[in-house]
């Protein structure tokens, strides 16, 4: 017998339901702001685990780009995001390559 806490009780969720509630529906200023901040959150976390992967220091990792480690750190928290072209550099002196595809 499984105690409550363990208990599954096989509720299929719909998320953009909980999305719309939450952020606002989909296209709303609200919603649009939402995804933005999520998608500067999203791309700091892949330089803060691509720079970890390299072990190198925020420090090091700005100077390689001509930047300062301030600006690293906020990249990574997702309080800024780069432009793409630092990113492009970012990635690089990660020694990344990135590639986008495009389907037509």
């Amino acid at each position: 017998m499984q105690t409550k806490e363990h208990q599954n009780n096989h509720k299929i969720v719909d998320y953009d339901a909980v999305l719309d509630e939450k952020f606002g529906v989909e296209g709303s200023p609200d919603r649009i702001q939402a995804e933005e901040k999520a998608y500067a959150f999203y791309t700091g976390q892949i330089i803060e685990d691509a720079r970890k992967k390299a072990k190198i220091s925020q420090a090091e990792l700005a100077r390689r780009i001509g930047s300062d480690r301030s600006y690293i750190s906020r990249v990574e928290k997702g309080q800024t995001e780069p432009k793409i072209s630092t990113f492009y550099r970012i990635m690089n002196a990660l020694n990344y390559r990135i590639e986008f595809s495009m389907n037509i």
